[in-house]
């Protein structure tokens, strides 16, 4: 089989066509759709992420301060229509509220874990639908996530590792050193040492600015070596010299936000928005989404290549699965067949069963119900005997009385006639 561009020639043009105006063509309409973007900022609550948020922005994101009091990790999210010049940008702002606060830290990377699988698995949803909008689909999966380091400067917590590990594999890392102005520039050198050399130890895979292009080759190679960003945010300006500048007012002195002798402020907002935004965004597609895609095809059980490593269409393993799914539904179908004829023999045992008790318990307390009649009528019979006997003796016992009184009278009648003569 020809690969693709075998036989493809090259051959010059006699005039001017037109289609070298594609580049301005793709501007204008990608300007007109409008551009998106969405940060996921982790790190422990009062490391100023959203201070830092709203300096690279310059502009201030509403949104209430976060406790320590919080019983779980929580990601809230928040989209924000941005407009510079004629460019529009749909920012959205992902935070992790609540991370590093608990006393046992083992799970607190799995909400962050969550939230980005959900992402990829809307937009993997949007794809397979039949209709499908994703030129209007708000693409929601996460293109950089800043991790923020605590200015220990002694090395990175497990948490931190972990995470880091976790996640390197979903979304491109950048980590940066919050509040860097709190430990000194000695320190801070050995503290970004000592950081990347865990990094590497670990196998954590941060994100690295490209260097196959070659307008961005130089810049980009020399910030890979600066990474992780000492950084420092205020949305407070300060009148330094003639000029109103961000900074940080201290008693020993000020520190200046867009000043690179005293932190990488600008180097990170070069590299994230100014340099490599369309990169992040490309590399969240082609490597993180295509990475999850690939392994919930397969899971579903869709391959490129059947068993014996020949090409293996989308169409013959929907056929296949579906073969397989109704093989199982037969399979299943008959199992519970079986499994309701097994219960209605069951049921039907014990239904006689219970039938068979009833109808002994009926037995039986009809004989108890004959055998108490037939006392109650042998104690009748002996009442009705006993009330007989009792009325022959009354009735006795009344004539003998009557005899008794008529003897009587004619005795007393005698005597009357004796006394009388």
């Amino acid at each position: 089989m020809a690969s693709r561009g075998e036989g493809c020639r090259t051959v010059p043009l006699a005039g001017h066509v037109g289609f070298d105006s594609l580049p301005d063509q793709l501007v204008n309409k990608s300007v007109s759709q409008g551009f998106c973007f969405n940060i996921l900022c982790v790190g422990e609550t009062g490391l100023g992420k959203s201070t830092l948020m709203d300096t690279l922005f310059n502009t201030k994101f509403e949104g209430e301060p976060a406790t320590h009091t919080q019983p779980g990790v929580q990601l809230r999210s928040n989209t924000y229509d941005l407009q510079e010049s004629n460019v529009g940008l749909k920012l959205t702002i992902v935070s992790t509220v609540g991370f590093g606060d608990q006393i046992n830290k083992e799970d607190s990377y799995k909400p962050i874990v969550e939230f980005i699988d959900a992402q990829f698995e809307a937009y993997l949803q949007e794809e397979l639908k039949i209709r499908r909008v994703l030129h209007t689909y708000h693409d929601s999966r996460i293109h950089a996530c800043l991790y923020f380091i605590a200015p220990t400067g002694h090395s990175l917590k497990s948490l931190d590792l972990v995470t880091m590990k976790k996640l390197d594999s979903k979304v491109n890392i950048i980590p940066i050193i919050a509040k860097s102005d709190a430990i000194s520039k000695s320190e801070l050198t050995k503290f970004k040492i000592k950081i990347t050399s865990e990094l590497v130890s670990n196998g954590v895979q941060i994100y690295q600015f490209p260097t196959d292009d070659e307008s961005v080759a130089e810049i980009n190679g020399t910030m890979n070596a600066h990474l992780p960003f000492a950084v420092i945010g205020s949305t407070e300006e300060l009148k330094i010299g003639n000029k109103m500048m961000k900074a940080r007012q201290y008693p020993w002195g000020t520190v200046q936000v867009e000043n690179e002798a005293h932190c990488d402020f600008v180097k990170l907002r070069e590299m994230l928005i100014r340099v490599n935004m369309e990169d992040l965004r490309e590399q969240t597609h082609s490597r993180h989404y295509e990475l999850y895609r690939r392994c919930k095809l397969e899971e579903m059980g869709f391959k490129d290549t059947d068993p014996d490593s020949k090409p293996f269409s989308l169409q013959e393993t929907y056929e296949a699965k579906r073969n397989e799914f109704l093989g199982e539904l037969q399979k299943k179908e008959e199992e519970m067949r079986q499994m309701f004829v097994q219960r209605v023999k069951e049921k039907e045992a014990e239904l006689k069963e219970a039938e068979k008790e009833l109808h002994e318990k009926f037995d039986r307390l009809k004989k108890l119900h004959q055998d108490e009649k037939k006392k109650l009528e042998d104690k009748k019979k002996s009442l009705d005997d006993e009330v007989n006997a009792f009325k022959q003796r009354k009735t006795a016992a009344e004539l003998l009385q009557s005899q008794g009184s008529q003897a009587g009278g004619s005795q007393t009648l005698k005597r009357d006639k004796e006394k009388k003569k």
